[in-house]
């Protein structure tokens, strides 16, 4: 979740930009069939076996802005890989490239009107943070459980996790409440809130809509943290790519 996404959530101690930034990492989405873009708090679902997705999207903050980038493919059937990061521009000038791997498993798939659960695990490397050249940064793991609703036309999703964060090294407990309501055939509003065991949570909502139907969905969102004045808010907008199975 890196409020970025954010995610969001995780580095009171660094600025404003910074610790939305790093939450979101930490609850990316993964990118999930991730809770799927554009939520923070992810979902017991992956890509389908033998297939990859794409999700990315540019995110307006107050001071930057933010464009991320975040493939991921089910090589096995029952492990979901992504590999991506986000580039962001503070102010009109860069601040640099931060990478993100992440693998999810899935130990009890969510279905219509039942409930599932997985595990994540991930790795969150900011470059302008982490000054040495080893690829481990913040680590982070979280698990994630769905329970579906009327045929899947209501869903809600609950993260509870850790973070270990590098530079400094600190450990915090992270969490992600969210929901998707289906308003039509192809469209969905999501809310959810989010946050970790230290500071003011976040929230989010927005909608989501199949352009081609479980293929090409575009959504947008509004964020902010609660009590903080717009200080931290945030606007998104995405385009999230998937495809047909065709990995060998």
């Amino acid at each position: 979740m890196n409020q970025s996404k954010h995610p969001h959530c995780q580095i009171s101690a660094f600025s404003p930009i910074r610790a939305t930034l790093v939450c979101l990492f930490g609850w990316l989405v993964s990118l999930n069939a991730y809770a799927a873009r554009p939520m923070i708090t992810d979902d017991a679902r992956i890509v389908d076996p033998k297939s990859c997705q794409v999700e990315s999207w540019v995110q307006f903050n107050r001071d930057s802005t933010e464009y991320w980038a975040l493939p991921g493919c089910n090589f096995t059937g029952n492990l979901e890989l992504t590999l991506g990061g986000v580039h962001s521009r503070h102010k009109g000038r860069s601040r640099g490239t931060e990478a993100l791997f992440q693998g999810k498993t899935l130990f009890k798939p969510l279905e219509p009107n039942g409930w599932g659960w997985g595990l994540v695990v991930g790795n969150a490397r900011h470059p302008d943070v982490h000054a040495d050249r080893s690829m481990i940064g913040d680590l982070y793991t979280y698990v994630p459980m769905s329970f579906s609703f009327r045929n899947d036309r209501f869903v809600l999703h609950t993260n509870l996790g850790w973070l270990r964060e590098k530079e400094p090294v600190r450990h915090r407990m992270t969490w992600g409440i969210g929901s998707e309501t289906q308003l039509g055939k192809r469209t969905w509003l999501i809310a959810e809130t989010f946050g970790q065991s230290h500071g003011k949570p976040f929230y989010q909502a927005g909608f989501r809509h199949w352009l081609v139907h479980d293929r090409v969905q575009v959504d947008a969102t509004y964020g902010d943290r609660f009590g903080n004045n717009g200080r931290e808010r945030w606007f998104s907008i995405g385009l999230r790519l998937l495809s047909p199975a065709f990995l060998p």
